[in-house]
């Protein structure tokens, strides 16, 4: 890299100036605020974990996405987290698994990936999510749904939300009762997400899957669309495993509940979608805004997440990236008064300037040999610090 390059940085790696760096300061706070609000209590994971705490159980599948180094104290293999929810797991399962009562826990932080997850997106997010332990019904990823569609909302996403809506656990069900082995049931899975028909029917055949399991599987890939493809789900699955029509009724329910507390959110469901497949274990969920192709936030259940830590117990919550939403967040109209004060080492004007920076207000010192323009200045009359309008313009 020449001096002239030495400025640039990594493909995919990103930074915020100013202007956007108070805009996620302050929604930040607002978004806490509010999952506190609902009883979330906030949580704040180390950067970095021993790679093996890192990647347990389930979050195997973020091997590929996580950076690794040597941990030269002790000779171990450490990892820079690509994603917070499993340690959040592990803080629930092992420091905070004592309790038997339902746990809620939010956290907020910036985390660090190999490769984008989609085109175009961040490898070091800032990601910000809300977790429930210790309830398995459908009524806790109801809340999930609910709290995350309200902080969109809070972010200004404020028209034009979508929610996109699916089971895992009928595609699994449908698996186990085709009597795939694994190596099949990914093969199909991956065609499954492409909605690739003539594959799906191809691996069908390859595999010998027999009625009524075959319609059953084939039919996935079309039950995509409103409310109504639920109905239409129920006749196809009708002679279905029950883990299956289990499944069915989950979303059912869900779906219900969606249309009573979100009226104005579009919702839209899709049984061959699988996303995190080796990961969740029942509903799925993401939130797209209108004109945008990828998911501002992505959620669903991820039952005894927390076996490996000792403690295994039903989980489900969502996860964002505040990135996404820093233009969308509404820009704060008031504007803070910025005064200028003379360098000086009066105990009296430090005073001052003290009072006025707790009551809100932004003192720059005028460091000698400086210029600075504001509308108002701390200047001395009388024996007293007054703030009088100067008539310069606020500088930025």
């Amino acid at each position: 890299m020449t001096l002239n390059e030495s400025w640039l940085l990594p493909e995919g790696i990103d930074e915020l100036m100013p202007e956007e760096a108070a805009q996620l300061e302050r929604m930040r706070r607002l978004l806490i605020d509010r999952m506190n609000s609902w009883g979330y209590q906030l949580i704040v994971p180390p950067l970095v974990e021993y790679l093996d705490s890192l990647l347990t159980g389930t979050a195997k599948t973020l091997d590929l996405q996580t950076f690794k180094l040597i941990d030269q104290l002790s000779g171990r293999l450490l990892g820079i987290r690509a994603d917070m929810t499993p340690q959040v797991a592990r803080i629930a399962a092992h420091r905070l698994g004592d309790t038997t009562d339902i746990l809620r826990l939010c956290y907020i932080g910036s985390v660090l990936r190999t490769t984008p997850v989609a085109q175009a997106s961040s490898r070091n997010p800032v990601q910000l999510g809300a977790e429930i332990y210790g309830h398995a019904g459908p009524e806790s990823d109801m809340e999930s749904i609910q709290l995350m569609a309200e902080l969109l909302r809070i972010s200004g996403v404020t028209e034009g939300l979508s929610l996109d809506i699916g089971h895992v656990g009928i595609y699994r069900g449908l698996a186990h009762f085709a009597e795939l082995n694994e190596q099949q049931e990914q093969a199909l899975f991956s065609a499954m997400q492409r909605k690739a028909l003539p594959e799906i029917n191809q691996l069908l055949d390859e595999y010998h899957v027999v009625e009524p399991v075959r319609t059953m599987l084939a039919a996935l890939a079309e039950l995509h669309g409103g409310d109504t493809v639920l109905q239409k789900a129920e006749s196809v699955l009708q002679g279905a495993p029950e883990p299956v029509l289990k499944a069915l009724n989950n979303l059912k329910l869900l779906a219900k509940m969606c249309q009573q507390r979100l009226p104005d959110v579009q919702l839209s469901f899709d049984l061959a979608e699988l996303r995190g497949y080796n990961y969740h274990t029942g509903v799925v969920f993401a939130a797209y805004r209108l004109g945008f192709a990828t998911a501002i936030a992505l959620g669903g259940r991820y039952d005894d997440i927390g076996q490996d830590f000792g403690r295994a117990q039903p989980a489900t919550g969502f996860s964002l990236d505040l990135k996404k939403l820093v233009t969308s967040f509404p820009k704060q109209t008031e504007k803070r008064s910025v005064i200028t004060a003379s360098w000086s080492a009066d105990p009296s004007q430090l005073e001052a300037v003290a009072s006025l920076r707790e009551q809100g207000n932004i003192v720059i010192f005028d460091l000698p040999d400086s210029n600075v323009q504001t509308e108002k200045a701390l200047i001395q009359q009388n024996g007293h610090w007054q703030v009088v309008e100067t008539g310069s313009n606020t500088r930025g």
